[in-house]
């Protein structure tokens, strides 16, 4: 991409590519007297530990920097007892399993009425057992291994844990193999509680977490909802009815940045949809969007007076 803006007459010093390790960069970054801003894409501890040493530096800056940052998320999908079930379904698998469930926007969590959850399962069940697992080169493969070994060991690990827990159980998948690459199936994970730590944690990988609700105990399951995770980046709800959509929304107002209405929590584009959150989700500034621009500018408001002033009495100050 750099080479690219180069040759399309992009000037030497506008935008400059550093291959370093992250601690490498912010030590010297974070440190120098004209840091002047930063734009973070990543855990919500590591921008935790940027803010505070860059609020320890403060008194050494020339001046005060400006902070963005897109951090964690664990994303939801609720459904009320007049949700379809089959597009409910659709948009649990797309959400949660596309790019094997590792971006920030990823359906990691799902409240379904009692009354929905089998038809929901039995169209899940059917789609993924039509879904591939293999090599990212292969077109045809819905789902590739994940990123690297540790991410790999670590939903291997919470698949396991789910095993040997009283409190939840494996509803759907559970496979997982590294033997040829670092693939992680498919999998749903059915919570007994509403704050098992599937419920609660990001994982960044394809493992959804459903917990059951009670089909009188909407509103209990909107605070559950609301209070369960730390997060605020995405998030879908479904019903056929409007006027729950109109409640729903404003209940759940501040759960999400991107807030999605009968549809998947993902699929955001850059420069089409402004996408970013806040509570632990980040600073909410909407990268792709003019109003992450403006973040990132510093106005000037000029005056210039053509007669100026001989005389510094103002007319009339003191007349009665």
């Amino acid at each position: 991409i750099m080479k690219i803006l180069q040759e399309a007459g992009l000037p030497d010093g506008v935008m400059n590519l550093v291959y370093c390790s992250g601690p490498d960069a912010s030590e010297v970054a974070l440190n120098d007297e004209n840091f002047a801003g930063i734009h973070f894409t990543g855990s919500t501890r590591v921008f935790d530990g940027m803010w505070k040493t860059i609020a320890q530096n403060v008194p050494k800056y020339k001046s005060y920097p400006r902070i963005v940052g897109e951090t964690g998320g664990k994303d939801y999908v609720f459904a009320d007892p007049t949700a379809n079930a089959k597009q409910v379904s659709t948009a649990l698998t797309r959400g949660s399993f596309e790019y094997q469930g590792q971006k920030c926007s990823a359906a990691s969590r799902a409240y379904i009425p009692e009354n929905l959850w089998p038809d929901v399962k039995k169209y899940m069940e059917e789609d993924l057992k039509k879904i591939t697992v293999g090599d990212v080169e292969d077109f045809s493969n819905f789902v590739n291994a994940v990123i690297d070994e540790d991410s790999f060991d670590k939903l291997a690990k919470v698949i396991d844990d789910v095993e040997t827990s009283p409190d939840a159980d494996i509803a759907i998948g559970g496979k997982y193999d590294k033997s040829v690459g670092y693939f992680i199936h498919p999998t749903v994970i059915l919570a007994k509680k509403p704050d098992y730590v599937t419920m609660r944690e990001e994982l960044f990988g394809p493992i959804l977490t459903v917990y059951v609700y009670k089909e009188n105990q909407v509103e209990e399951t909107l605070d559950l909802l609301d209070k369960t995770s730390p997060y605020a980046l995405t998030g879908a709800i479904f019903s056929a009815r409007r006027d729950k959509l109109e409640h729903y929304t404003e209940r759940l107002t501040h759960t999400a940045g991107n807030f999605y209405i009968n549809d998947k929590p993902t699929g955001a584009v850059v420069d089409q949809q402004p996408f970013g959150g806040g509570r632990r989700s980040g600073t909410n500034d909407k990268a792709g969007s003019i109003f992450n621009m403006i973040r990132w500018v510093s106005p000037q408001c000029i005056k210039e007076t053509f007669v100026p002033a001989e005389d510094y009495m103002y007319p009339n100050f003191l007349e009665k």
